[in-house]
């Protein structure tokens, strides 16, 4: 249980300012037709986020568990760095025209969004850390669902209300805690 909220709460929080935030901002109003939208992200977020969990699964395997303490504890770290820096959403997203409808369309923007994201790699991490693929990956999808399905039915009011650079430095708090607590050995094995 403990994978499903963390990997919940850090993608939640992650994903406030992000450019798949901003995307779903951008589709609704382009759209204005929430559902096929709301689902496309679903649809992206389980295909991506399904894949990283898998190549977290797939690191355990490979790397030792000193050597996995140490990668995932610098990565955290590296992650809590990263936090700081916020998402722009590139002007190419956003011109690009419908041809295969709105569903298909957010579907493909939001899984290629996502290629290399910060909750992507997150994903990674916490699903090498926890050993728990389904959990890592269900939370994953809930914490980005949480984030963005507001943002497509309520729009702009929220990301006005919401501080930004208070949410970025709360899961940058999170990630560095994870980060040390891997590289002390704590609770590991």
């Amino acid at each position: 249980m403990e994978a499903f909220l963390v990997s919940t709460g850090i993608v939640a929080l992650a994903e406030m300012g992000d450019k798949t935030q901003l995307l779903s901002l951008v589709l609704a109003a382009r759209f204005r037709k929430p559902w096929p939208i709301v689902l496309g992200i679903l649809v992206a977020t389980l295909a991506n986020h399904g894949l990283a969990g898998a190549v977290g699964s797939w690191v355990t395997t490979v790397l030792g568990p000193d050597v996995l303490r140490w990668v995932l504890g610098g990565s955290f770290l590296a992650m809590a760095v990263w936090m700081l820096i916020p998402d722009k959403l590139d002007e190419e997203e956003v011109d690009k025209a419908p041809r295969f409808g709105v569903f298909l369309t957010t579907v493909v923007a939001f899984f290629l969004a996502e290629m290399g994201d910060k909750t992507q790699i997150a994903t990674v991490m916490l699903a090498a850390q926890y050993q728990a693929w389904f959990m890592v990956v269900t939370g994953t999808t809930l914490g980005m669902m949480l984030a963005n399905a507001p943002v497509v039915w309520l729009g702009e009011a929220i990301t006005r209300r919401v501080p930004l650079r208070w949410v970025h430095l709360i899961s940058a708090a999170i990630f560095a805690m994870l980060g040390t607590v891997a590289l002390l050995g704590l609770g590991w094995g």
